[in-house]
């Protein structure tokens, strides 16, 4: 009898001194989940709302139906860049690269129906350096004209290496607005469906390392009740036009309700914005599942991307001959 209530006590004695950190982690916010940032509510302020941070009822309900027609790609016209009813989808004839049946952007603002995600600085617009203005326009450029002197010229997103909005941070985009969080003891895991991009965010307390990588090097920490998570050591660009490897990304993840996340983000990089600047995007969860996303752009367009480019110099070396 007595043994027995020894080891009683003595197993006792071991659950006591396990409850603290058992009540710690039970004290941390479940945020795991599989969750959808899409909105119709643009990252910076159109200049047509300069001076409105926030709409009306019926502003935004006109401001809703206004761009799910503006961005309708089945009544797109390319050559006016506008919409336009008689505009054929890619179906029946028409010559852009998706019709809108591809297409999974928000059609709502979010909640409080702001007029940007951008709340910081106030004017609800990212504060570009001149420098960052120029890499934009030149980005743009050789875009548009399809110059390529080497595939490590080309973005990112061309090279299926990262996703335009997956970051960090995360941007609502055209589609694949899904992000899935998972967390066990140390450690919390977003996962993007846009290139289905694995995020491990440390948060045992360990610092960053040298090491630079595509979507930068993430460490994570609690406080009350918000996930705060900091990333650095990008290797290039971020998924942010204008962006350098010296971004630095601050995010903090807050449980709202059961179904809503309060997701914000503050970006600094003095080589590309003259002051740091926040926004917010509700993430609303979602039954899921979270699909692989296939990019296989880099396949195709990069070769296809260089090969042009190196005909185009060939004929204007040609024509200097002449």
């Amino acid at each position: 009898m007595k043994k027995t209530l020894v080891g009683g006590f003595a197993w006792l004695a071991i659950i006591a001194l396990a409850l603290p950190a058992a009540a710690q982690a039970r004290r941390e916010p479940n945020l795991a989940g599989i969750y959808s940032f899409s909105t119709v509510t643009p990252l910076q302020r159109p200049d047509a709302l300069s001076g409105k941070a926030v709409l009306s009822d019926e502003e935004a309900a006109a401001f809703e139906a206004e761009e799910n027609k503006r961005q309708n790609r089945d009544l797109f016209d390319p050559e006016k860049g506008q919409p336009s009813a008689g505009y054929a989808p890619r179906a029946q004839g028409g010559v852009l690269s998706y019709n809108e049946f591809w297409y999974e952007r928000g059609s709502k603002l979010t909640k409080d129906k702001r007029t940007s995600l951008i709340y910081d600085p106030p004017s609800g617009t990212v504060p570009f350096a001149a420098a960052a203005r120029a890499r934009v326009a030149e980005m743009r450029r050789r875009s548009h004209a399809g110059i390529g002197d080497s595939y490590s010229d080309r973005p990112l997103g061309d090279r299926c290496i990262q996703g335009f909005n997956s970051g960090p941070p995360m941007t609502p985009a055209a589609y694949n607005n899904n992000v899935q969080i998972i967390q066990s003891p140390g450690t919390v895991v977003i996962i993007n469906e846009m290139v289905h991009n694995a995020r491990i965010v440390p948060t045992d307390g360990r610092p960053h390392t040298k090491l630079q990588q595509w979507s930068g090097d993430s460490r994570g920490h609690w406080e009350g009740e918000t996930l705060v998570v900091e990333t650095i050591n990008f290797r290039r660009e971020t998924s942010l036009q204008g962006s350098t490897a010296t971004t630095r990304v601050v995010e903090r993840f807050t449980r709202m309700d059961a179904n809503t996340l309060k997701y914000e983000f503050t970006v600094s990089d003095p080589a590309s914005y003259t002051q740091p600047w926040s926004a917010m995007v509700p993430l609303e969860k979602i039954p899921g599942p979270i699909f692989e996303y296939g990019c296989h752009e880099g396949n195709y367009a990069l070769p296809n991307i260089l090969a042009g480019a190196r005909a185009q110099e060939k004929a204007d070396a040609a024509a200097t001959l002449k």
